[in-house]
């Protein structure tokens, strides 16, 4: 379903709650394979059309525990896409130019566009995997937000509640401003059907 270049995304979303951005910009110096941890520090997002390298949601920096099991996709996926550094500017379109060694990134290089992922990798998958209808010819996909790779976050949270997590660890895994965020979090409860995609 989603192209072998990208399926370590689905783990990475799904077992460690990272934003779709945050995914983009998953740089090879932030990965701790050695102490078990991720540090997300960065995200690829679109700036006036011009895709920028930016802090994460609201500034906050975060550490994410890094599974054995995703460790190892991650390592997996390393070995047939090695991280290539992609170069991009900070903040703003005219900001200073920065460069990240990047897990993910398109076939000739560069950075992973968010629109373009969405509509021709993301929704098709989700169509071949039956999640969600083709579109009639002329016609966009529906636009929902439980149809984007946001629903990866909602699986992690509630892997975690149902798991025992404590409700402070997941508000600072997942990047939350506090606590009460983290309880309005609904759980996904069509995570098993979302996953098919992947």
């Amino acid at each position: 379903m989603v192209p072998k270049r990208y399926q370590a995304m689905v783990d990475i979303g799904g077992g460690c709650g990272l934003r779709q951005g945050e995914i983009f910009g998953l740089a090879e110096e932030h990965v701790r394979f050695d102490t078990g941890w991720l540090h997300v520090a960065n995200q690829v997002k679109v700036v006036n059309g011009h895709l920028v390298f930016g802090p994460p949601k609201r500034g906050k920096e975060r550490d994410v525990p890094l599974l054995r099991q995703i460790a190892r996709v991650l390592r997996e996926h390393s070995e047939e896409f090695p991280p290539v550094d992609v170069s991009l500017p900070w903040l703003k379109p005219d900001g200073p130019l920065v460069t990240k060694r990047l897990f993910f990134s398109l076939t000739g290089g560069g950075a992973v566009r968010r629109t373009d992922f969405n509509t021709r990798v993301w929704k098709l998958a989700l169509v071949q995997a039956g999640v969600i209808p083709e579109p009639k010819e002329g016609e966009r996909h529906q636009a929902a937000r439980e149809h984007g790779m946001h629903a990866l976050r909602h699986f992690y949270a509630s892997v975690l509640l149902d798991a025992g997590e404590n409700i402070k660890a997941l508000s600072s895994y997942l990047g939350h401003a506090g606590d009460f965020t983290t309880c309005r979090f609904p759980r996904y409860e069509g995570r098993d059907q979302i996953l098919r995609a992947g």
